[in-house]
């Protein structure tokens, strides 16, 4: 009978120990019975919601009337661009208050303008904005091979389209070859300077031979470059030796061809203008 007695102690204590691990583990598993826990997701939850309705006051404070855009300071006087043209602009592109303007959308507006290159538009508290402009510096007209309206090329060999009437040389090439002519111009003149006379004409045809033309209307045809006689050695040795045969030909030259590796050959004026009759 005892040792029933004990059997029986043993089993209760047994059952009562598992009963009591198994509610432990149920309350530890569930996310309703873990005060910590439910405090960090409520602290989380109430972060959130301060910083949704902090935004939410803070972009209605801003797109309030409160912070009006009086006025466009200009940092850099323009040369080309007119008055006019920067207040038709400044109307149409500006929208919002000192904080909601969209300042990359201003810039864009005003970098569309025939002789703006690049524009740089700053905040100025507490009611205007800072404007500076990069002009476009025109040095030559541009003509592309394959036919199309004459353009402009700046100092930086880029094609742009604006109206100018100014005493500028002329480029003819293929398309993409603006910067490239502007470099070999700039060789040319340099070459050219001995002569006295103005380079005032480039042309690159599509199969890379060279025609340049002087302010006496006088026509170089180099063609294109050879290894055995490089155009730059061509062009130095016609300067060289073209005041001793101008004096020896004595008559008005409108075509020097400079294609020969040891010499070049000279048509004269008179020659094409009969040509011409006939």
């Amino acid at each position: 009978m005892a040792e029933m007695a004990a059997r029986r102690a043993a089993l209760s204590g047994s059952a009562r120990k598992g009963g009591g691990q198994g509610a432990r583990a149920r309350e530890g598993g569930s996310l309703w019975h873990r005060p910590a826990a439910l405090n960090l997701i409520a602290d989380i939850l109430m972060l959130f919601a301060a910083l949704g309705l902090s935004w939410a006051v803070v972009t209605w404070f801003l797109s309030r009337p409160f912070f009006p855009l009086r006025e466009v300071v200009l940092l850099s006087p323009p040369a080309q661009v007119t008055g006019a043209q920067m207040e038709y602009v400044a109307r149409a592109a500006i929208h919002g208050n000192f904080f909601t303007v969209d300042l990359d959308a201003v810039r864009r507006d005003f970098e569309k303008l025939p002789w703006v290159r690049r524009a740089e538009v700053r905040r100025r508290w507490p009611d205007a904005l800072e404007l500076r402009l990069q002009e476009h510096q025109a040095v030559a007209y541009w003509t592309a091979s394959d036919g199309g309206e004459t353009r402009l090329v700046n100092r930086q060999g880029e094609v742009f389209i604006a109206a100018s009437n100014a005493d500028l040389p002329n480029f003819s090439g293929p398309p993409g070859s603006a910067a490239y002519l502007l470099a070999r111009y700039e060789e040319f003149s340099r070459t050219l300077a001995p002569l006295g006379r103005k380079l005032v004409g480039v042309v690159l045809s599509a199969r890379e031979a060279w025609q340049l033309r002087l302010d006496n209307d006088m026509v170089i045809v180099l063609g294109r470059d050879q290894e055995r006689a490089p155009l730059d050695a061509r062009l130095a040795r016609f300067v060289a030796a073209w005041p001793q045969a101008k004096e020896g030909i004595g008559v008005q030259v409108a075509v020097a061809d400079l294609r020969y590796p040891s010499g070049f050959a000279l048509t004269p004026a008179d020659t094409l203008a009969s040509k011409g009759k006939q």
